[in-house]
């Protein structure tokens, strides 16, 4: 029950495993919140949200090999991630190094400008801090946290570092810079979220004998079509997991994204993006015929009207990406329930794979992951729910 990434993990997963597999969606379109679609008024492509994943989500890549679509992100051959400070114009480029021991962090010309060398230890203990520690609490002020640290917790996270989860963030870093540069590669799709990680499974599915019924809404458990042996992963948002399985605790704190989509163009650079510091938007994307933007976080500005979030937006894209003239014809889209709030408090809500009733498992990346609510979060999960269901004791 459900055809967002967590559900189509889930299925792919199952199929392989040789168990027939039936998708419910009531949407007419899979992909939940990670897919593309048509914007008629700006006449382009736009991604309902804009993601990067890293060369090292192992999870998302064992899914695109999978349903063969690898080699449909693209990305730079090396980590590397762009930044500007809007208040300064300071420009600056972080540049791991490919193996595990970071020898880059002593290179000037690769780490943050500013960043004291003693600050990263802090970074490597992470993971370790208290269950009710969060980013700000953990990280030492400083450069390396304000330009570098402070932006990838709110992107990783999509909450405040002042309330964010330390443990979650610690979980982010020891599966990317943790690992060396080769596993910090930002990786994005070539075309569109549906044809990187959509339509690639849902053919997969189809062509391995997988039943796909979209558009379906099943209002509770009882009411969906099955034999007595037949197994549920329960892949839907929190709140609607709530309401199909009383007295299950789920997180009930969330977190908006906004994201402002320019019809324009503009010079993509070596990385395809750059992190802005200082300004409204936090997250550029320069895509072939858009150019898109991220503000996470964002509950605080989720009521703005669109014209007059664009008009902020605009003026730190032109600035960062030296573009001249008026403001392009744009798209906002706002997600207000985006991602369970990363707090301490809600990451106890989190409930596991596992239910009370063996034949049905949990699936999403608000479950118990170890991980933020990402992509490889909700692939993850979809593969820990397969893997539950599959054996169950």
């Amino acid at each position: 029950m459900g055809a967002g990434l967590a559900g189509l993990s889930a299925a792919v997963a199952l199929t392989e495993a040789g168990v027939a597999v039936t998708l419910y969606d009531s949407s007419p379109h899979a992909g939940g919140r990670c897919r593309s679609y048509f914007d008629r008024e700006l006449g382009v492509r736009l991604d309902n949200g804009n993601h990067l994943v890293l060369s090292g989500n192992r999870d998302t890549f064992g899914f695109l090999d999978t349903i063969g679509a690898r080699d449909t992100m693209v990305g730079p051959a090396y980590p590397v991630f762009p930044f500007m400070d809007l208040a300064t114009g300071e420009r600056w480029t972080v540049r791991p190094n490919a193996g595990r021991l970071p020898w880059w962090v002593f290179a000037p010309s690769r780490r943050v400008p500013g960043a004291r060398l003693s600050h990263f230890l802090a970074v490597a203990r992470m993971s370790h801090a208290g269950p009710d520690a969060t980013v700000a609490e953990a990280l030492p002020p400083g450069e390396l946290y304000r330009r570098l640290l402070e932006p990838l917790a709110i992107a990783a996270l999509n909450t405040p570092p002042a309330t964010a989860s330390a443990r979650l963030m610690g979980a982010v870093i020891d599966e990317s810079l943790s690992r060396g540069g080769a596993a910090c590669r930002p990786m994005v799709p070539q075309i569109g979220l549906s044809e990187s990680f959509v339509d690639p499974a849902l053919a997969w599915l189809a062509a391995h004998g997988a039943t796909i019924r979209l558009g379906t809404r099943i209002g509770t458990l009882a009411d969906l079509p099955r034999d007595p042996g037949d197994g549920v992963v329960v892949a839907t948002p929190a709140t609607v997991a709530a309401a199909l399985l009383p007295g299950l605790t789920v997180p009930d704190a969330f977190e908006a994204i906004l994201n402002v989509h320019f019809q324009t163009t503009a010079d993509p650079s070596e990385a395809n993006f750059i992190g802005l510091l200082g300004g409204t938007a936090e997250w550029i994307f320069i895509k072939p015929e858009v150019v898109s933007t991220t503000i996470s976080a964002g509950n605080d500005r989720a009521d703005l009207t669109g014209d007059a979030l664009a008009q902020q937006v605009w003026s730190d894209v032109h600035r960062a990406l030296n573009l001249a003239g008026p403001m392009p014809r744009y798209r906002v889209v706002r997600e207000k329930r985006a991602t369970f709030a990363a707090t301490p408090a809600q990451n106890r809500r989190r409930p596991p794979a596992r239910t009370a009733d063996l034949r049905v498992v949990l699936a999403g990346d608000w479950t118990a992951t170890g991980l933020p609510a990402t992509i490889e979060g909700a692939i993850r999960s979809g593969r820990t729910a397969a893997k539950t269901l599959i054996q169950p004791s």
